[in-house]
């Protein structure tokens, strides 16, 4: 049964990374908690695909959002995710260039 919840935390893990947008917001907010409209003009996305993004990140587990008056500021759910984000940064992943060009139509690479 625990295997299922494991599966269910990298699979949502996954989903989130699989965007590069939500993975570029996931790295900002490892170094500092941010507001939508930083982030937006940070990453030079809209601020409406930027709130699109953050609801996936949300609905993940992976940000909180904290009311501050008027204002709602993100940061990521767990302290542990930083940790979490740069060990995986620090994967050195090998790979095989031309099965990713093959694949690339669907959904590999």
């Amino acid at each position: 049964m625990e295997t299922l919840t494991h599966s269910s935390v990298l699979s949502r893990f996954g989903h989130a990374l699989s965007d590069p947008t939500r993975s570029r917001v996931l790295l900002s907010l490892r170094d500092a908690p941010a507001y939508p409209s930083d982030l937006a003009d940070m990453l030079g996305v809209s601020r409406q695909k930027l709130s699109n993004h953050l609801a996936c990140l949300r609905g993940c587990g992976l940000v909180v959002a904290v009311p501050e008056g008027r204002r709602t500021r993100y940061e990521l759910a767990d302290s542990k995710l930083c940790s979490a984000l740069t060990e995986l940064l620090a994967v050195v992943l090998t790979t095989d260039p031309g099965h990713c060009a093959e694949s690339a139509g669907k959904g590999c690479c």
